[in-house]
C-alpha cells in the first residue's frame, strides 16, 4: 500500500516597507517563527492561488517568479512603466499592465514564465477592480476569458497564440465573473440604461450553450454588483447595492441578496429578517451553505442552504466580516474596519460558540490551510500605527502575536485543505504538541508549581504573617495585591519615622 506524501508546512509572507521574509509555521518553536528566506528587497509580492509560485516586484521595474518548493529563482522580466501584476492560479503565466503612452498601445501582456516569452497582448485604457485582472482564468487554467465591447471572448489556455477562439455576445456587458472550480459557467452585468433595468446573466462556458443565458435576474436602482461563486460553480450570490436607499433608513444606500442557481431552478432573493444593509455573504468551503451578516447593528448572522433556507442563527454582534473555516468545521464573524474587532469563533458542525475575543485594528484576516490558526493583521498604509501580526488557534485563543513599526502585508501561503488531514485529527495532533511544549518547560529550571489558593485566602495569609511577624521570604506566597499593600504600608512608617526624627 502506498504511504500518504506528508502534509506540507504552513508558511506566511511577511512584507514590511523594503524587503519581505517567508516565515515557517506555525506550529514555532520556542515561541518564535523560523525563517526561511530573508529581507528579500521588493514592492510587492504576491503568491499564485496554488502557492507553487511566488511573483516579486522589485525596484526598477523588474518582476521576478520564485519558486516556492525551495525559493529559488524562475525567471525575471524587465517591465517598463509596469502598473499591476498578478500570476494565474497555477503560476503558469503572468499576466502584466503597463501605463499606454498612446490610445492603441497593447500595454497589457500575458506572459509564459517557462520560456519567458509573452503568448498574447491587447490594449486597455484604465486600470480598476472590474476591469483587472483583464484575463480570467479558473482554478485550474482550463478556461481563459476577458471582457470586450458587448461580448465575453475566450482563450485556449494550452495555446494563446491562436487568440480568441469564440466569442459571446452580450450588448452592454459592464462586468465578468468567471467561475473556478469548474470554470463552467461565467456570469455577466448588464446595467441600467434608457429605462431598461440591470440584470445579471449566467451563461455556460462551452461554446455550443452559449446561446441563452441559464439564470437571469433583472434590478432596479443598482449602483454596483459583487460576484461571488461558490465550491461546484453550482450556485452564484449576487450582491446588489444602491447608492440611494428610498426608504430613507439608510445613509450608506440600499443592498440585496439574491441567489442563481445554475441548474435551471428558480433564482431567488435571500430572505433576511432584518432591516439594514447586508455586510458580508460568503460560501462555506463545501459550497452547500452560506453565511450571511445584514442588518443594522448589532448586525444579525444567519446560515443558509444552497436553496436560500435559513438553517443555523448565530445571534447578532458588531460584526461585518466572515471568514469561513477550509475544512469546513470552524467559522469566525469579526468586525474589522470602523468596527472595535470584536471576534467570535463558531463550530459549525457542532452549532456552538467556541470563544469571543478582539484583534483591534485589523486589516486583513484569513484562515491558515491546514484550518488551524486564524491570522490577522493590521498593516499600512490603511493604518500608519499599531501595525502587527496575530495568530489565533481554532479555538479562539491568542497563539502568537508581534508588533512591526510598518507592515504592509501578512499572507498565508495557499495549499490545498485536501493535503492536510481531517480537522478532528489535527486538532488532536495539535493538543499532543501543547502536551509536550508544557512538558519541556516542567523539565527546565523552575519551581513546582503550588496548589491552586482562592484570593480570598491569599488575602487572609498575608493579613496573617503580617501580624504574627512571619519571615518576608514567606511573601511569595502572597497575592500581588497583599504585597503591594504591604510593601506601601511600610513605606508609610518609615516616613512617619523619619518626619519624627527630623521634628525632633
Amino acid at each position: 500500500m502506498a504511504s500518504k506524501d506528508p502534509a506540507p508546512s504552513l508558511e506566511i509572507l511577511v512584507r514590511t516597507p523594503d524587503n519581505f521574509s517567508i516565515w515557517g509555521g506555525p506550529p514555532f518553536p520556542n515561541a518564535q517563527p523560523g525563517v526561511k528566506l530573508d529581507k528579500v528587497s521588493c514592492m510587492n509580492a504576491k503568491f499564485c492561488d496554488n502557492g507553487s509560485r511566488l511573483m516579486v516586484m522589485k525596484p526598477n521595474s523588474v518582476i521576478t517568479v520564485y519558486d516556492c518548493a525551495n525559493f529559488q529563482e524562475i525567471k525575471s522580466f524587465e517591465i517598463p512603466n509596469v502598473a499591476a501584476a498578478i500570476l494565474s492560479p497555477c503560476g503558469t503565466y503572468l499576466l502584466t499592465f503597463q501605463k499606454p503612452s498612446a490610445p492603441q498601445d497593447k500595454n497589457v501582456s500575458l506572459w509564459n514564465i517557462e520560456t519567458g516569452n509573452s503568448v498574447y497582448q491587447h490594449s486597455q485604457k484604465n486600470l480598476t477592480k472590474t476591469t483587472w485582472p483583464s484575463i480570467q482564468f479558473n482554478s485550474d487554467e482550463a478556461v481563459a476569458c476577458r471582457m470586450a465591447t458587448n461580448e465575453v471572448q475566450f482563450f485556449d489556455t494550452g495555446d494563446f497564440s491562436k487568440g480568441i477562439i469564440y466569442r459571446l455576445k452580450v450588448p452592454g456587458v459592464a462586468a465578468i465573473e468567471l467561475s473556478k472550480t469548474p470554470g463552467s459557467h461565467v456570469a455577466v452585468l448588464v446595467p441600467e440604461s434608457k429605462g431598461v433595468p440591470a440584470s445579471v446573466q449566467i451563461f455556460a462556458c462551452d461554446k455550443d450553450s452559449q446561446s441563452q443565458p441559464i439564470a437571469r435576474r433583472n434590478f432596479f436602482r443598482c449602483s454596483t454588483v459583487q460576484f461571488n461563486w461558490n465550491h461546484g460553480s453550482s450556485g452564484l450570490l449576487v450582491l446588489v447595492q444602491s447608492d440611494v436607499d428610498k426608504t430613507n433608513q439608510s445613509y450608506y444606500g440600499e443592498s440585496k441578496l439574491h441567489y442563481l442557481p445554475t441548474d435551471g431552478t428558480q433564482e431567488t432573493v435571500v430572505a433576511l429578517r432584518k432591516e439594514g444593509p447586508v455586510h458580508d455573504a460568503q460560501w462555506s468551503c463545501s459550497g452547500l451553505e452560506f453565511c450571511v451578516l445584514y442588518g443594522f447593528m448589532p448586525a444579525s448572522a444567519t446560515v443558509f442552504n444552497k436553496k436560500g433556507r435559513p438553517i443555523l442563527e448565530l445571534g447578532s454582534g458588531p460584526f461585518n466580516t466572515i471568514r469561513w473555516n477550509p475544512k469546513g468545521k470552524f467559522l469566525v464573524l469579526a468586525g474589522f474596519g470602523n468596527l472595535p474587532g470584536d471576534m467570535e469563533f463558531w463550530d459549525y458542525v457542532e452549532s456552538k460558540k467556541i470563544q469571543k475575543t478582539k484583534a483591534e485594528w485589523s486589516v486583513t484576516s484569513e484562515w491558515s490551510p491546514d484550518g488551524c490558526y486564524f491570522m490577522t493583521a493590521t498593516t499600512a498604509p490603511r493604518l500608519q500605527v499599531d501595525n502587527g501580526i496575530k495568530v489565533f488557534n481554532y479555538d479562539g485563543s491568542l497563539y502568537f502575536e508581534k508588533k512591526f513599526d510598518k507592515l504592509f502585508q501578512a499572507d498565508w501561503k495557499p495549499e490545498s485543505p485536501n493535503k492536510f488531514g481531517d480537522i478532528a485529527e489535527l486538532i488532536k495532533s495539535l493538543g499532543t504538541v501543547k502536551i509536550e511544549d508544557s512538558k519541556r518547560q516542567a523539565q527546565g529550571p523552575t519551581t513546582t508549581k503550588a496548589a491552586y489558593c482562592p484570593p480570598h485566602a491569599k488575602k487572609a495569609a498575608a493579613i496573617q504573617a503580617e501580624l504574627l511577624g512571619m519571615d518576608p521570604t514567606e511573601s511569595s506566597n502572597m497575592s500581588k495585591n497583599a504585597l503591594r499593600n504591604k510593601k506601601k504600608r511600610e513605606r508609610q512608617r518609615e516616613k512617619k519615622t523619619s518626619e519624627a526624627a527630623g521634628s525632633s
